[in-house]
């Protein structure tokens, strides 16, 4: 494939050397002249494991050239890979003039062209970039996205130091557009490489790398406050995180990267508690830790608040207890909840196929009869007699079969806050989170 890439940088360099090692014939465009003669004499703009070899062989081989000639590249070439900087400004957005200046290049080269062009930003973006680049190269161009020109999302996961070997051993390779002949043409570029290849929503392919470095600073940080908590201790954290990391049924695993409701329960918000504690008293900070409860509260008031913006008065619970298949209502988040809309003059029914009163013991009814002491007024046998009590249905437990009660839903309003599995089409339906 002919190529032309945008931005000489880290990812740009890396790209080209990569590209061109894989077979493909490949120019970089930068308006900075030193390293578009770094790249002409086959020497790398960067400092990289690897890729001054790559650089050196690829372009001796005829297949790396640089310029600073946007037309003649764009023109040259049947594809366009946007690896321009997006650095933060000062208020924390991202500052996109590269990328749009490079989006108006192109637009402007494509005007010249009778040959389909597919650009592809590489460059790290926020949702609705793609739009607009596509709208920008329209403007420039004269000519008709996915008529004339494609754009694809392909957000780029390399790592400074393994930049290479990044690049040939991806986990994934995140695959974003709305032109199939694009998709399938810029998934070719990733045959020969490791790694599954995920086609996927323009907005998600867009996104994910905030989310995955957003996660990566997360860990660095929950690693550093427990490492404190262990020095003040005197205890060895790496031992300790490295028998973290063997579960990999629950630590390291999706488990509970699913997007919904608060936590809950009588063992993590009392360990996170236990824990924020511990650090307190041996006089650390750990804002991290600290931070959690008041982000899990936070969920709760994001419940609430869906339920208050439906102006009706009369909610039904399809589940009360902390989680799916237990009758726990110690700390459950939907038993908070429920607490507060009595209190702000809300009327519930409620039903919990596992919650039954007379079984309930011990800690677990001492809990409920202190916060819901009516509860048995609010409890129903059925959830069909619930749910036609209310005017809007709280979905607290996966399982339950909407299907089953299509026809007494469909003058309710349903507020999902676990992602049920049935099908919600035609319903008045809202996810906490999607």
């Amino acid at each position: 494939m002919r190529i032309s890439i945008f931005g000489l940088g880290y990812v740009g360099c890396v790209s080209i050397g990569c590209l061109a090692k894989n077979g493909h014939t490949v120019v970089g465009v930068d308006v900075q002249e030193q390293k578009v003669e770094l790249i002409n004499n086959g020497v790398p703009t960067i400092v990289e494991k690897d890729i001054d070899e790559i650089i050196r062989t690829e372009h001796a081989a005829g297949k790396i050239s640089a310029t600073t000639d946007y037309l003649k590249a764009v023109t040259t070439t049947e594809t366009s890979i946007i690896c321009v900087g997006t650095p933060s400004s000062e208020t924390g957005q991202l500052n996109l003039d590269y990328l749009f200046r490079t989006a108006e290049q192109i637009g402007e080269a494509i005007a010249q062209k009778n040959e389909f062009h597919t650009v592809v930003i590489r460059s790290t973006v926020m949702p609705g970039t793609n739009e607009r680049v596509a709208a920008i190269i329209a403007e420039h161009s004269g000519k008709k996205k996915n008529e004339a020109f494609a754009v694809v999302s392909n957000p780029e996961f390399l790592r400074e130091g393994s930049a290479v070997s990044d690049y040939y051993n991806p986990a994934i390779t995140v695959i974003g557009s709305d032109h199939q002949p694009s998709i399938e043409k810029i998934s070719s570029l990733y045959k020969d490489i490791k790694g599954e290849i995920i086609i996927t929503e323009i907005k998600v392919a867009e996104l994910i790398k905030y989310v995955n470095n957003s996660f990566h600073a997360l860990k660095i940080t929950f690693a550093n406050e427990v490492g404190n908590i262990c020095k003040a201790l005197n205890i060895d954290s790496h031992p300790l995180m490295e028998l973290f990391c063997k579960d990999t049924h629950l630590n390291i695993s999706p488990a509970y990267f699913k997007p919904g409701f608060a936590y809950g329960g009588s063992c993590l918000p009392k360990d996170l508690k236990g824990l924020a504690t511990l650090a307190h008293d041996h006089y650390l900070t750990s804002p991290l830790l600290q931070s959690i409860h008041h982000s899990n509260e936070h969920q709760k008031q994001v419940a609430f608040d869906m339920i208050a913006k439906t102006g009706k008065k009369k909610i039904c619970f399809i589940g009360l207890s902390f989680k799916e298949g237990t009758d726990d209502l110690r700390y459950s988040p939907s038993v908070d909840l429920a607490e507060k809309l009595i209190g702000k003059g809300y009327t519930l029914s409620i039903y919990d196929k596992n919650v039954h009163l007379s079984k309930l013991v011990g800690a677990n009814k001492a809990f409920i009869n202190h916060h819901l002491p009516h509860l048995s007024e609010l409890v129903c046998d059925e959830p069909a007699r619930a749910i036609c009590q209310s005017d809007v249905v709280l979905i607290n437990h996966r399982n339950f079969d909407l299907a089953a009660h299509r026809e007494l839903l469909k003058d309710k309003i349903v507020i999902d806050l676990v992602r049920v599995k049935s099908d919600v089409a035609q319903l008045n339906y809202q996810g906490i989170c999607w």
